[in-house]
Order: structure tokens, then sequence, then C-alpha cells
């Protein structure tokens, strides 16, 4: 006997923040005179979904009382039902500019004027609290709490908003519609059950299976909300995903789907973000909602889960009545290659055969040339990854040398360049350490933090050219492991990201050493020198590691070109 609530068509009411043309003519006035406030992406989905309705009952960011009641007891001050923080973060150099009652000016990242923000609180955040109440953990392997820590800045600040515009779009502004634009649409389609279903994934064959199944369970038609804001590292962009949901929407019945982009920051709080994702589908006037296995659950070290499989749909269902949304908590789906069909995991015969394969070993396979088989995602959906990631050798890729000063880079990344130049495939950019520092970062020291932004500077053109299906050879000392760590992460989206550590041992390196710029810190004549004075982190598992003690440059160059090979780049 189903005991949920049945849902109220097309919602409950919206709150409303937009103010009209006469309002926002004297807030544009009031604006000239007050503090800013710039929003970073993050903060800018938060504020477009608060803006738009879809975070109602929200008015603005979280005042302290309301974000203190969300981490103990998942409900705001008065006791209305909400399980995740929306804050708004500043720096202490901003709030100690900052006070209690006045107001002040929110802006896009370029400066365009988006609301005034009444200040009713600033507060220093507690991360350590906030990150084992929200996530259930403090390791910062998990993306939301990574964020969390490094991603934010030191105080709160909250307040009630008025609203003069959402933020600006210029892609896919069809699909871009608020949720009381949505619910016009179901009214005039005479749409009463639907059933909301949240993705940051391309829609595999299992997914619409399972769409599919939930349709017909509930007797309804379907709204699919990708995540057009922030998702896990990792995960395809929204262009790409687009262009495959329309692809998948074709294999669905005529008529019977909207497809709707949803401005979201993901936190991947597992059971507490499958709680705010059906509050989100419940404005956008859902009747069901789809939690599925491991909703909103990353994936630590070694395979790590940090929630249970069935953690977000139990707490889902014990949250129902409050949420007002019929909630479906779908099991995994497993295809049957004799039957050639797809069933939940609990519904298949004792013995059967089955497979299955995750959205990230699609995502794997993709990126690494490899074939998916048809029963896992639509030719046409696979197709367009296929557009998006051909395989490794007609993909871009970096080759990023790190070691010690005097180990051998610039020379080995020399000679690769002429080698990718003699074989002429795609164009070829060399970054070597002094190459940047002459051209691209003159005005930096060589101070710990000024090395780092040296190195992201290398990142980030190292990734513009391998987006641009080119190579690029990087040849810096890249002391510091995380540093190293987000340069990958970032690559990996657009190609390939070979990281070589040229492991010669310091001993060598110093013999080398024809400035004498070894002898002169351990005179202490120079502070910060890596390897004498500041640490080089050894890489853990880079794809290449050389000594160049015993080796030619030639032969060092020729293992990186025989790995390149092996992996299918050239």
């Amino acid at each position: 006997m189903n005991t949920q609530p049945t849902a109220e068509p097309h919602g409950g009411s919206l709150v409303n923040v937009v103010v009209g043309e006469t309002r926002a003519s004297v807030l544009k006035e009031m604006a000239m005179g007050l503090p800013d406030i710039s929003l970073n992406n993050r903060q800018l989905c938060d504020f477009e979904l608060i803006a738009s309705g879809a975070f109602s009952p929200l008015n603005g960011f979280l005042t302290r009382a309301d974000y203190e009641a969300v981490l103990d007891h998942m409900r705001l001050a008065d006791g209305t039902f909400w399980p995740i923080p929306i804050c708004l973060d500043i720096s202490a150099l901003a709030a100690s500019k900052l006070e209690k009652g006045p107001s002040v000016a929110i802006r896009d990242p370029e400066g365009y004027l988006l609301a005034v923000m009444y200040i009713e609180d600033i507060w220093p955040a507690d991360r350590a609290r906030e990150a084992r109440m929200v996530y259930g953990t403090t390791d910062t392997d998990h993306p939301g709490v990574h964020y969390l820590f490094h991603g934010t800045a030191d105080y709160y600040v909250g307040g009630r908003l008025e609203v003069i515009s959402l933020p600006l779009h210029s892609d896919f502004k069809q699909i871009r519609l608020t949720p009381m634009e949505v619910r016009h649409v179901y009214r005039k389609l005479g749409w009463q059950r639907i059933v909301g279903f949240q993705t940051s994934q391309p829609i595999h064959r299992p997914q619409f299976e399972m769409t599919i199944r939930a349709m017909r369970k509930a007797g309804a038609n379907l709204l699919i909300l990708p995540v057009a804001g922030m998702t896990k590292p990792g995960d395809f962009d929204h262009y790409i995903r687009v262009r495959c949901y329309r692809k998948v929407v074709q294999h669905y019945p005529p008529d019977s789907y909207i497809l709707n982009l949803l401005p979201l920051a993901m936190r991947m709080a597992g059971p507490r973000d499958a709680l705010l994702d059906a509050i989100v589908g419940k404005n956008y006037g859902c009747t069901h909602f789809i939690i599925g296995p491991d909703h909103a659950s990353p994936e630590g070290n070694q395979g790590r889960s940090y929630y249970s499989i069935d953690e977000a749909g139990a707490a889902a269902i014990r949250f129902s009545e409050e949420l007002g949304i019929v909630i479906l908590p779908l099991k995994q789906m497993v295809y049957l290659p004799f039957e050639d069909e797809y069933r939940f995991a609990d519904q298949v015969p004792a013995g059967s055969q089955t497979i299955c394969m995750s959205g990230s070993e699609i995502r794997a396979r993709v990126r690494s040339g490899r074939n998916i088989p048809d029963w896992a995602t639509f030719d046409d959906v696979a197709e367009e990854l296929r557009k998006a990631y051909p395989p490794p050798r007609k993909q871009g890729f970096t080759i990023f040398l790190t070691g010690l000063s005097g180990a051998g880079k610039s020379t080995i990344a020399k000679i690769l360049y002429s080698r990718f130049l003699e074989i002429g495939e795609r164009p070829v950019s060399l970054l070597d350490g002094d190459i940047v520092r002459h051209n691209l970062s003159s005005e930096l020291s060589f101070s710990k933090e000024h090395r780092d932004i040296n190195v992201r500077r290398i990142g980030f053109v190292a990734g513009e050219i391998t987006k641009n299906r080119g190579i690029a050879i990087c040849a810096p000392i890249a002391p510091y492991a995380a540093t190293r760590l987000e340069i990958r992460k970032n690559i990996e989206n657009y190609g390939g990201f070979i990281e070589v550590h040229v492991a010669t041992p310091i001993e060598e390196c110093e013999r080398r050493d024809r400035k004498g710029m070894y002898a002169k810190a351990r005179a202490g004549l120079i502070k910060g020198f890596t390897g004498v004075d500041d640490p080089y982190e050894v890489p853990s598992f880079p794809e290449v590691r050389i000594n160049t003690t015993d080796l030619t440059p030639d032969e060092a160059a020729q293992e990186i070109l025989l790995y390149l090979g092996q992996k299918g780049y050239l």
C-alpha cells in the first residue's frame, strides 16, 4: 500500500523576489552608493535558483539563525524543512567593510547589477562543523568538502534579496525556463502528473529505462532537469550533455517530456542533496521525483563510497510528507544479455546473467577511444560523445614534465617538440619554465605563492592548447602535488594528460648545475630553493618516470614517445 502523500498538481506557491520596472529603477539608483559583492560561478547558481523561485521558500541567502538550524535540524529558523545551507561567502576583508543593517549591491562577475541584498547577518564560517553536518565527513577527497575548505571564503553574509535581473545566459535559451514558466507549459499541455528526473550525466540506456518505468508507474509525463551549473570534477560539460539529451529524447514517446536546464551548483551531499533536489523538483511543478541509486554520491579514493547505495532514497521517503512530492526510489538497473532487456537488480531471477556499465565507465571508455556497446547507450548518443572526445589519435594532449632543477626536463621537452613537429599531425607548443617566466610571468617573484601562480598559468595555457586538439609540452619544476593534480583535472576535461616525473636524483642535478644555484641555496644566498630549503613533492603515480642519470636525452624522450604510442596518441 502506498502511504506517500498525493502531491499537489504543479507544486505549491513560489517565492517571488524579482521586482517590477519601477522598483528596479529605484534599486539601480540606490546601488550606485552601495558596496558591491561580485558573485563567483557557484554563488551565481545559488542566486539564480533563489531569484527564479526554484529554491522557494528562500527569499535570500541564509541568515546565521537559519544556517545553524539547517545544520542541526535540516530546518530554517521558523521550522520550515530545508536540508542544505545556501550561504553567500565573502572574504574577511570584504566582511570588515560591511555591517548588519545596511544594503549591498549584488553583481555578476562582469559587474552587471543583479540585486540588492539587505544584510541581516555576517558571521565566520565553521567549515569543519558544516562538513560534518552536511556531508558526514571532513575528508577533502569528497568534492563538496574540498570546495568547502578550499573554494569558500572565511565569512558568510545573509539577508533578503530584491532581484532586478536574473543572470544572463547566451546558450540554450529555449530550454532555460524558470519554474513558473515550466508550470505554464504544463497547463498549456494539460499535464497533471509530472515525474522529475535530475541528472548531471548523459542519459544512457539504464537511465532511459529507469525514467520510462517511472513514467509508467506514476502515469505521468517527464521533466528532465539536466544540471547546467557546477557538477563534480570529471563530468562532461553541459554543452556536450545537452547535445546528447537532444538525441536521447527522440527515443521517448512524442510529447511526453520537457527538457529544461537547471543552473544548480551540486553539493554531492548524498541524502541531504536528494532532499534539496526533491524540493527543487516540486518547485518546478513535479508531482513525483526519481531518486536513483547512489544519488548525489561521489566516489572517493579507490572507489570508496561516502553514502550507502540506497541512503538518499530512504531519506527522501522518510521526509516525503514534508517535501510534498511523491518519491520514486528506484534500484540499479542491469542488462540481461540473453533476454535482451533491462530490469531492476532486485527483480532479476536467481541465476540470471547480468551486466552493467556505469556512467563513469562509459565516460572513461569515451575518453580512451574504446568501444561502447549498444546495450549500454544509444548509438546517436555515443556518436555525440565521440565527436566531443575523439580517439586518442585525434585528441589534444599535454605532456607535463616535472622534476628538480637540472633534472633534464627542458632538454627532453625540446627533443619532444622537434619530434612532434617532424610527425606533423598536430600543432605543438613548448611551455618551458624559462620561456613562460619571460613571456607570461615576468612580474612574478620566486616565492612559493608566485611559483604556484606560474605553474597554474602554464596549466591554463596547456588546457587551451589541449582543448583545441594541439600538443602542449610543459617543463616547469612544479614542486607541489596539489597544484599538479588541479592542472591534471582541468586538462583531462579536454584531452590527454601525461605526467612525466624526471626523477633524476638531487646529487646528479647538483653535479650538472652550471649556474651554481644549488651551491648558492646551500650557502643561504637563495631562499626557498626547491630540493634544498623548499620541498619537492614526488609524484605518486606519474604516467612515466625517468631517471636521466644513465640515459641520454634522446633515450629519455623515446620512453615518453613509446608510452604515447602504447596509449594510442601516436
